[in-house]
Parts: C-alpha cells; structure tokens; sequence
C-alpha cells in the first residue's frame, strides 16, 4: 500500500502544516465554479476581487475573515420563489461559499454592492524597512565569557 506524499513531508520542512492545509483548501475551491469571480489587481499594493452575486440582497450575503481565509457565503433568505413556476431558470441563486487564503500582509479594506457584483477591497500591508548597523569589534575587546558546565558547576572564565 503506498502513500501519497505530501508537498511538506520532508525532514527538513518542519512546522509548514498550516501552509499544506491552505494550500489543500485552494485547491478544492478552484474547482467549484459558482459564484464566477474575478481578481484584480488595482495598484502596486490594492487588489478587488468581484463576486458575481445576481439575485443576492445585501442581506443574503456575509464576507468574515477567518484565520486567514477571506469567506464569501451566500444564501436566499424567504423568498418567494416557491409560488413561482419558472419555464427556464439560468440565474442561479443557490447557496454557495467561496474561500480565498490570504497571505498575513493582506488586510480587507470593504466590501460593496453594486448591480449584482460583490466588490471586496484588499491591501497589501507593505513592511517598514528597517536597517540596523551592527558594530563590527576587534576580537580583543570581546568580553571573557564565563563557562558553565551542568555536571560540575562553574568552570569559571574562559
């Protein structure tokens, strides 16, 4: 019996299961084709991803961040629909969930409405640059450094 082996399964790869895990959810979430959506990029740090959400009132839909996934849910609440006998029904208005896994320097600005398109506004946080100069010492100004063996007690100075 063999096993499949995972992206992160080496040794030397120690502590990447979060990143398996989104990268597992992405790929099952691209392959579910409804609601269409599309990702932008706005600028250097901005990114719009548009929901096709026909059908759907603001409050029938719900954008959370969880961890770090962006989730997008949709579902009709008490419609009418049930009295309606419709010849052929090509806007679907089905409940759905879409996920996105974000990187830790994404942050969501705001998400709008506008004639059926769920517009959700992203920025990249972009990390202020820190230089730090390190003093470089002659080897003779380093400090005796004090030794300590755990079986014997203190050696003293090096």
């Amino acid at each position: 019996m063999s096993r499949r082996m995972a992206l992160f399964d080496s040794p030397f790869l120690l502590g990447f299961d979060q990143f398996e895990r989104a990268l597992e959810s992405a790929a099952r979430g691209a392959s579910e084709g409804y609601p269409p959506y599309n990702i932008e990029q706005l600028g250097e740090t901005s990114l719009k991803i548009t929901v096709a959400v026909a059908g759907f009132e603001m409050e029938d839909l719900s954008v959370q961040l969880e961890q770090n996934q962006l989730v997008i849910r949709g579902r009709k609440h008490g419609e009418e629909e049930d009295n309606r006998l419709f010849l052929h029904r090509g806007i679907a208005t089905r409940q759905f969930q879409r996920s996105f896994v974000l990187s830790e320097d994404i942050e969501v600005v705001g998400a709008t409405l506008d004639n059926g398109l769920l517009n959700i506004n992203l920025q990249r946080i972009l990390p202020e640059t820190i230089v730090q100069t390190i003093r470089i010492r002659p080897a003779k100004e380093d400090k005796k450094i004090e030794t300590f063996d755990v079986g014997k007690g203190k050696q003293g100075s090096e």
